[in-house]
């Protein structure tokens, strides 16, 4: 990176240091990253599917609404569509799975019911 580029990118920063206005601050300690830090991370990624969203519903018409609403993006095929509609009319909410209810998989974390 050129001066120039520094100092077009930076401007606030480029001028503190050319009027030698830099501050200074006492650094108490430092603290190590750990060896496995140069290892590639296992990060799951989720990604949620229809039953996920119905689980957070509260009623039968949210339900409706989230499975039109994947529908119209197409997430889910319309025979999915169907039958997910149908399971609700017939076995109710709660027959895709207990409600999640807000920041479950901050407390249960991924792949957990």
């Amino acid at each position: 990176m050129s001066r120039e580029e520094f100092d077009e990118e930076y401007p606030a920063l480029s001028e503190e240091l050319a009027e030698g206005q830099t501050k200074t601050h006492k650094i108490d300690g430092v603290r190590a990253m750990a060896e496995e830090s140069d290892e590639p991370q296992d990060h799951k990624t989720f990604v949620p599917d229809v039953v996920d969203y119905i689980r957070r519903c509260d009623t039968v018409k949210q339900a409706m609404e989230i499975i039109d609403y994947l529908l119209g993006r197409g997430e889910i095929s319309r025979s999915d569509a169907r039958d997910i509609k149908a399971q609700l009319k017939t076995d109710g909410l709660r027959s895709f799975g207990a409600k999640k209810e807000k920041d479950h998989y901050l407390h249960h974390g991924i792949g957990s019911e």
